[in-house]
């Protein structure tokens, strides 16, 4: 059985609050606060994008895995803002972490769900024999348009996954996805910012999708919410993390260990990688956990975990998230508006 051997995750330190955004744009900083669950979010500095999100994030995967990296046979990286449109953000990784060149490399797209996209395809290799090890990240550094209502939440961050078969942190019992043609959320090559289709993107987009994600686990596998210690599902806003969290029967104490977007914002390919790396950093041995990916276009990939007992042995390892998420230095909008390359010359 695949399993996590070891995980890593990367938090940008520069943040901005709400209040900031919403004093240029003119909104109440409350309202929007409120209306989305999110107090500030992560911003990526200049010489800070996906591959070096993604780097950090594997090489601390590493640490707590304890592997020769050479033993790495896949590499997938799985974002909606690779640094190059030609050029993979998986070798750059690969040649980082020292992994040996007799491996398969691959970047990944469907807007925030290509990190849990690798990680299934990780598990397909694993499990098959194909390879000992394998390496998926989610990572993003994710745009907003100036005014825009993804501003408040578009962020940075991702999170790293070695999984094999010796030595697991957390064991996959199974996988399910739920996958249909929903564009609620889109970017033409060559466009700076995304659309989206607004409440669209609600009911018939997010809901139905990671919902419809967990029904089909939890009947494949004769479980339900009371079942799991832990759940994690995609966050483009607390909002509609804790409702779709009510919506599947789990309590507050079940939920709240994964939501980070009230301090990081939506880091996208990196939010439910994130939020499952937030669970494991606390979670007990014997403890089942339900991570549920979403990404727009649109699919969901959910996934029933067990933690075993190296977790107490691997977790130290490396920072944990709460940590690098509580080292943080705070920026104003123009400081922002420079880091992301919102001011274009004429």
């Amino acid at each position: 059985m695949a399993g996590i051997v070891g995980y890593g995750v990367f938090v940008p330190s520069y943040r901005i609050k709400v209040e900031e955004i919403a004093r240029v744009w003119g909104d109440n900083p409350k309202s929007i606060s409120k209306g989305l669950v999110v107090n500030e979010k992560s911003v990526p500095a200049p010489d800070e994008d996906t591959a070096t999100i993604s780097v950090e994030a594997a090489r601390y995967a590493l640490k707590r895995s304890k592997i020769n990296p050479e033993k790495i046979g896949a590499v997938y990286v799985g974002s909606e803002s690779h640094p190059y449109a030609v050029k993979p953000t998986a070798t750059i990784v690969a040649e980082a972490i020292s992994a040996a060149p007799e491996l398969t490399a691959a970047d990944l797209e469907f807007a925030c769900k290509a990190g849990t996209a690798g990680i299934q395809a990780v598990m397909g290799m694993v499990d098959s024999n194909m390879i000992e090890y394998g390496l998926a990240v989610g990572a993003d550094t994710s745009q907003g348009a100036p005014g825009d209502a993804l501003e408040y939440t578009a962020s940075a961050g991702g999170a790293a996954y070695i999984i094999g078969k010796k030595d697991t942190i957390a064991n996959f019992e199974t996988t399910y996805s739920f996958t249909t043609d929903t564009p609620d959320f889109y970017r033409r090559e060559g466009m700076p910012y995304p659309s989206h289709g607004g409440r669209f993107t609600g009911e018939p987009a997010y809901f139905k999708h990671v919902q419809s994600a967990a029904y089909g686990i939890f009947e494949k596998t004769g479980t339900d919410a009371s079942d799991y210690d832990y759940a994690v599902f995609h966050q483009p806003n607390g909002k509609f993390y804790l409702k779709v969290g009510k919506k599947l029967g789990f309590t507050s104490e079940q939920i709240k260990d994964g939501l980070l977007t009230p301090f990081i914002g939506n880091t996208y390919s990196g939010a439910t990688p994130l939020g499952l790396a937030s669970i494991l950093d606390k979670a007990d041995p014997g403890n089942k956990i339900l991570a549920i990916s979403y990404g727009s276009g649109s699919g969901s990939d959910a996934f029933s975990l067990t933690v075993t007992d190296k977790i107490d042995e691997k977790r130290d390892l490396a920072p944990k998230l709460k940590d690098i998420i509580e080292n943080k230095t705070y920026v104003d909008y123009a400081i922002y508006a420079k880091y992301k390359g919102k001011l274009k010359m004429s």
